[in-house]
């Protein structure tokens, strides 16, 4: 390349003819580079993110008004623990614990809705602090190594202490109080939770309405309770379901009728049965349980015995009860014994018997229906 194409660049810019500028050496580029950027950088040497001192000084007024607020923010915090703790103590275990669907809505309303109202203002309140009552000074973080030295121990220490002081908790005792006021219920929620334990239900898990319904016809003089088809309520003939390989779920008749609204669903769903028509030839009863089926139509509980979930698809060729939730199989033909998944046991089965052609029921469960609880024994 000709010197025509060529420039010098000393330390104050280039120069043509190629001679150095005073105080500069001679260095030669070709033209149409860049020329170095001297007075800029990529990066800043030093922080000039905020002045010195800036956000350090707040208003004192301001400051006495967030205090007030966060104060009460606090004290609402206090306030719905404490309503948490006296609900679950006091209310939600009346008439017998919380027990059925309203109970259950009402309780997850109470509680569910006074512990977020705590963690609520308690959050807003510790926002408010941090954002009005503490200094927005710039602070740097630069990496080092993992291992902290003595210095970098000595100067955490000292930011601990410069931070504490920063946020006023030492100062503000209204603050630091209210605060300790409301974090104290929260620490005592789970011991009060605890009692989710009891109260024990005692026999109410081991019986279902077929019992009480049982009971009910046996006084007016019957034999049993008749099956009601589920939806319709209408009974069940034994001539309605004379063809092998039929499924179809029932409940006992007069549940509406008998038993308090807000208790129908809770009552259902423990009573709730499959009615199924094996063929008699591939049908092996359980021993004593010789006259519980009428000519192969056997009755299981619907409630998985592995978690609860409706057992409710039945294979006709190879007469199996599928619980669609984790796979657990039950043999139709067998008792409703377990032959994969994990259920521990059979579905419980329901005696039947037929009185003037309609199919009824003899009595309750001889065993607690859906999943095993510790209190069975």
């Amino acid at each position: 390349m000709s010197d025509d194409n060529k420039e010098t660049a000393g330390p104050e810019g280039p120069r043509e003819g190629g001679e150095p500028r005073e105080g500069g050496a001679r260095r030669e580029r070709v033209l149409g580079t860049p020329s170095p950027a001297r007075e800029k950088a990529l990066l800043a040497e030093d922080d000039i993110s905020a002045p010195a001192g800036v956000g350090e000084q707040l208003d004192e007024a301001s400051m006495k008004r967030a205090e007030r607020i966060v104060a009460t923010l606090f004290m609402v915090a206090f306030a719905a623990s404490v309503a948490f703790i006296a609900y679950f103590i006091g209310w939600s275990g009346r008439d017998g614990g919380m027990h059925g669907v309203v109970r259950a809505r009402e309780s997850n309303f109470w509680l569910g809705g006074t512990m977020a109202l705590s963690f609520l203002a308690m959050a807003a309140g510790v926002t408010i602090w941090v954002r009005r009552l503490m200094t927005s000074k710039p602070i740097v973080q630069e990496r080092h190594e993992l291992a902290a030295d003595e210095d970098t121990r000595a100067a955490f220490a000292q930011d601990f202490m410069e931070g504490a002081e920063d946020s006023g908790i030492t100062k503000r005792p209204l603050l630091r109080r209210t605060l300790l006021l409301a974090a104290a219920p929260l620490g005592l929620a789970p011991l009060v939770l605890l009692r989710d334990l009891g109260p024990l239900p005692e026999k109410r898990l081991r019986h279902t309405y077929w019992g009480e319904a049982v009971k009910r016809a046996k006084s007016e003089g019957k034999k049993g309770v008749r099956l009601v088809v589920d939806g319709t309520h209408r009974p069940l003939r034994v001539s309605d379901f004379a063809s092998p390989g039929s499924m179809i779920t029932v409940l006992p008749e007069g549940v509406e009728e008998h038993v308090p609204e807000d208790e129908v669903l809770t009552q259902n769903a423990k009573a709730v049965t499959i009615l199924i028509n094996v063929p008699e030839d591939r049908f092996k009863p359980a021993k004593g349980r010789e006259n519980w089926h009428i000519n192969g139509i056997v009755a299981y509980s619907k409630v998985c015995t592995h978690v609860g979930c409706p057992a409710a698809l039945y294979e006709q060729t190879t007469h199996h009860i599928l619980c669609p939730c984790h796979q657990s199989t039950f043999d139709a033909t067998d008792a409703a014994k377990v032959i994969f998944g994990p259920a521990a046991r059979p579905l419980p089965q329901l005696p039947l018997s037929v009185e003037d052609g309609y199919i009824i029921a003899t009595s309750d469960y001889h065993e607690p229906v859906g999943p095993s609880f510790w209190e069975r024994g």
